[in-house]
């Protein structure tokens, strides 16, 4: 079955509203044969006349009406369209939905807070979870992109590198190793921390960095947050291993110190990742490009 044409109910609307073949080709700049045959190829695959002559004036049949009404429907959807897809690619609207891990929610945030004064017609959602939850998220398509440490292979992720994280071990003010300059890393064995849970990033470069120097960490306590690290290390039960990215309020108050151990800071990394099959929208392209800016300079 042949379709109509957006051309033809271009036409057509151009007849229907002057009345006139003539005048209809004269605006859409047409001889007036190539009109009337685009209005004669409507009515054959309708089947039925669109116009009828009386005397000097044209006038719309009632189907021709019925075909006018579905027309103006018709084109001013597809420029309703061709407007949301102009405000997407000027970045004046359109929507970003992704996760970050709660390591990296401050700088996530940051860097999401700097993005939005740049394109502030951009709407954000902002899932913060666990390492395993994002990567759920990612693998299932549930979001455009995330914001993490580094991504196991084998997922179909793309992860692209634009921040370092040093990891530093933290201890409460009135600890005996606070007042200490170079700390042995051997004696790291004998204190207790607190450490994330099983599956988290921080936890296995902490896990990763002991074993390759043969050292056991003891562990007095499991947190899901850092935020319950950070007041757990502040109340005495334990030291701590968190981003150093994280902790500026509490150094800056002097509520938590850095102690200084042989080997440390950890350095990880910071990644924007997507799966690598994904179209990313030009919203998600404009903030990945935002993201990795500071990386190219």
């Amino acid at each position: 079955m042949r379709r109509l044409t957006l051309r033809q109910f271009r036409v057509f609307e151009a007849v229907a509203r002057h009345l006139s073949f003539s005048r209809a080709a004269e605006e859409l700049h047409l001889s007036q044969p190539a009109v009337s045959m685009q209005v004669r190829g409507i009515e054959i695959i309708l089947g039925m006349r669109l116009t009828e002559q009386l005397g000097k004036k044209i006038f719309l049949t009632e189907a021709g009406r019925e075909v006018l009404h579905a027309s103006h429907a018709i084109t001013a959807r597809l420029d309703d369209l061709q407007h949301n897809l102009a405000q997407l690619r000027s970045l004046d609207s359109g929507h970003l939905n992704m996760a970050s891990t709660s390591t990296v929610n401050a700088v996530a945030t940051g860097i999401l807070a700097r993005f939005r004064g740049d394109h502030p017609g951009v709407s954000i959602h902002l899932d913060v979870s666990n390492r395993a939850a994002v990567l759920d998220q990612l693998v299932g398509n549930r979001i455009d992109l995330a914001i993490m440490g580094q991504v196991p292979d084998g997922l179909g992720l793309e992860a692209t590198r634009f921040m370092d994280n040093p990891l530093v071990v933290i201890a409460p003010p009135g600890h005996p190793l606070a007042r200490k300059k170079k700390i042995p890393i051997r004696e790291m064995a004998a204190e207790s921390f607190l450490v994330r849970e099983a599956g988290s990033g921080t936890r296995g470069a902490m896990e990763r960095f002991f074993a390759a120097r043969g050292l056991e960490i003891r562990s007095s306590m499991e947190m899901s947050s850092n935020e319950a690290i950070k007041q757990a290390v502040q109340a005495g039960l334990g030291l701590g291993i968190l981003s150093l990215q994280t902790l500026e309020m509490e150094l800056a108050l002097k509520r938590l110190v850095v102690l200084q151990v042989e080997g440390f800071p950890i350095l990880r990394h910071w990644y924007v990742v997507h799966r690598a099959d994904k179209r990313l929208s030009p919203v998600a392209q404009a903030f990945k490009a935002f993201v990795l800016e500071p990386v190219r300079r």
